[in-house]
């Protein structure tokens, strides 16, 4: 097919110069049409000297393991993105290999393994748990590049095939946070309750520094509008369980929370927010179907940049980064379109105030004149950077007046309890 495709086009090209130099005098025209290099806005090159049609992306396979399926708001995100890098590179369906609900155990290195052994020459794993068996299967495959989502040990492994890949969500969810925080200024001055009252509910899956790194930035962002937020945390021990995430959630309604947010994967807590009549700030995608009545916002990351990154990366020949992590500016960072019906007046034009001062680092989500631990302000802290299996404290995270996340790595660090939040369980 490829044979005769090439025919048909070269006898057109003769065809089409025959007619260029009838009616130019034999003139030749000025247009070679050179080869896209970049690979980002086609995947089809001609080269003019052989008039064959050539493909960037014809040798690239890209396998995807997934811990979930659509079902999780998580995983969704993911595949979803996935879909969009392969419309936008003209990838086929044979190019593009997605195998849902991988579990945290042996199951992803014998996924990851036998995708390799299927010709990927990229593998991406979307969960934390997923590292060590990338890891494993990095050090069996050299020739297969290993990326992984919110990892922290890729740029300290050693192998030059195994990368870690996260986003600045800590930006978007302190914009989300600042409609959560408009919200309860829209009710207090409504009646509804006092500004003492303004309690926050946080359903969060574990105690790990990416979901405190979260909550903690979401709340800053709620303080910075309606300062006297506080917020109470209820985790759950898992990253997608529809019915302690909604239990949670009632949990902390009726322990007198306002608003409720996550860091968890399942319609769990937006449901039971819906149900109780209770606004709530989504994760990873809007609610809004299925919460019409409270859903106000949500934050995301925004795979597909990567996913583009790292295709073009192998189809030019080009290392792809150990540590790769992007935010607000460059698109990775994004946040759904607001529920005005819900959203307080002003949301919108907040956010995007806020928006250009992160961008022109004018504002920093982790100002240490914003919060206190232990009722003292930070000028120093070391954090767990550079991931051993002691956890040790290892570098200074704290300069300029503000704490740098996700700059010394991509996956956060922020591991603070800060004043103002109060943990209901400790236990995961």
């Amino acid at each position: 097919m490829k044979k005769l495709l090439a025919l048909v086009l070269v006898a057109a090209m003769m065809l089409t110069m025959c007619f260029a130099f009838a009616g130019c005098g034999g003139e030749e025209s000025s247009s070679t049409g050179s080869a896209d290099t970049s690979g980002t806005t086609s995947s089809d090159t001609n080269d003019s000297s052989s008039g064959e049609e050539t493909n960037a992306y014809e040798d690239i396979k890209i396998g995807f393991i997934f811990l979930h399926d659509e079902n999780s708001t998580y995983d969704k995100n993911f595949i979803d993105a996935a879909n969009e890098m392969k419309e936008a590179l003209g990838l086929s369906d044979d190019q593009v290999l997605m195998v849902t609900n991988v579990p945290e155990d042996n199951s992803c290195y014998e996924a990851a393994a036998d995708l390799a052994d299927r010709g990927c020459n990229i593998v991406f794993a979307d969960s934390f748990g997923h590292e060590p068996f990338m890891a494993q299967a990095a050090a069996e495959f050299p020739d297969v590049e290993f990326c992984h989502a919110t990892g922290t040990t890729a740029h300290t492994a050693g192998l030059d095939n195994f990368h870690n890949a996260f986003a600045s969500i800590y930006e978007g969810r302190y914009l989300a946070g600042i409609a959560a925080g408009m919200k309860l200024n829209e009710m207090i001055e409504a009646g509804e309750f006092t500004a003492e009252e303004a309690k926050i509910g946080y359903v969060g899956a574990y105690t790990y520094a990416e979901v405190i790194s979260g909550y903690t930035s979401f709340f800053l962002g709620a303080r910075s509008v309606c300062p006297t937020a506080t917020m109470e945390v209820q985790f759950t021990g898992s990253w997608y369980d529809e019915t302690a995430e909604k239990e949670a959630a009632n949990t902390l309604i009726s322990r007198g929370c306002k608003l409720i947010s996550q860091h968890a994967d399942s319609m769990g807590a937006p449901t039971a927010c819906e149900t109780a009549g209770v606004p709530n700030v989504s994760y990873n995608g809007s609610t809004i179907e299925a919460c019409p009545n409270t859903f106000i916002v949500s934050s995301r990351i925004n795979w597909a940049p990567y996913f583009e990154y790292i295709v073009n990366c192998v189809a030019n020949g080009e290392a792809i980064d150990a540590d790769w992590c992007a935010g607000i500016e460059e698109g990775s960072v994004v946040l759904t379109d607001v529920n005005t019906d819900v959203a307080a007046e002003g949301t919108e034009e907040a956010i995007a105030e806020a928006e250009e001062q992160l961008i022109a680092g004018e504002l920093h989500v982790f100002a240490t004149d914003t919060f206190t631990v232990d009722g003292e302000t930070l000028t120093s802290y070391m954090a767990d950077v550079d991931t051993d299996e002691a956890y040790t404290p290892d570098t200074e995270a704290i300069s300029d007046g503000y704490f740098h996340e996700s700059e010394m790595r991509s996956a956060p660090y922020f591991d603070l309890r800060i004043d103002g939040i109060t943990l209901l369980n400790e236990m995961y």
